[in-house]
């Protein structure tokens, strides 16, 4: 299972065998109890992991004090404070465990390493934050240009653990929404 885990999430022409080998064993297993924070605001992130199971969400507090889920983080997704980790930053997120979660961390060095040294692992990298701000920039249009029930039907599809595990609430956040909406929504589907 660990092994398909890898593969899916480094899967890049230019990573074979023995190169998935070295980047799992920069890996170490690592697991949180439901409710656990896998990042503090204002801490620096020492590195990202790879969500084997479990699902977690990353949120702020509005300058209201309110709540704001800004992402979810389901199995087989990578968890990662890009800001904090790459600018060592504090990270203006939480980012915490909603239900108890295990998966596979890299530290900082270990990632510089692999990345200096294996052209595979630039390559994944690049073409992984490349996707990850074109999922930003579609999102943030979306927020805009999609009516409250297409982006709750989009969640829907693209993050089924989250409606499972994730409080009400942190879901109208996250779609912008208040939750008599969401309830509202809910109802008529």
């Amino acid at each position: 299972m660990m092994h398909n885990l890898f593969q899916n999430i480094y899967k890049h022409p230019l990573i074979g065998a023995q190169e998935l080998q070295q980047i799992q064993k920069a890996h170490q297993p690592i697991a949180f109890r439901k409710g656990d924070f896998i990042l503090r605001k204002d801490e620096i992130a020492r590195g990202y992991l790879i969500l084997q199971t479990g699902v977690a969400r990353a949120f702020v507090y509005d300058y209201e004090g309110n709540d704001i889920t800004t992402d979810f983080f389901c199995e087989g997704e990578i968890i990662v404070q890009e800001l904090s980790l790459f600018k060592h930053l504090p990270s203006a997120e939480n980012i915490q465990a909603l239900t108890p979660c295990e998966g596979w961390h890299i530290n900082y060095d270990n990632f510089q390493e692999l990345y200096h040294s294996l052209k595979g692992y630039s390559e994944w990298g690049r073409l992984f934050m490349t996707e990850k701000l074109f999922q930003a920039k579609k999102r943030s249009l979306e927020m805009i240009t999609l009516p409250a029930k297409e982006r709750y039907m989009q969640f829907i599809k693209e993050k089924p653990s989250a409606i499972k595990y994730a409080l009400l609430k942190h879901i109208a956040t996250y779609l912008g929404i208040t939750d008599t909406s969401l309830s509202r929504i809910r109802k008529e589907m």
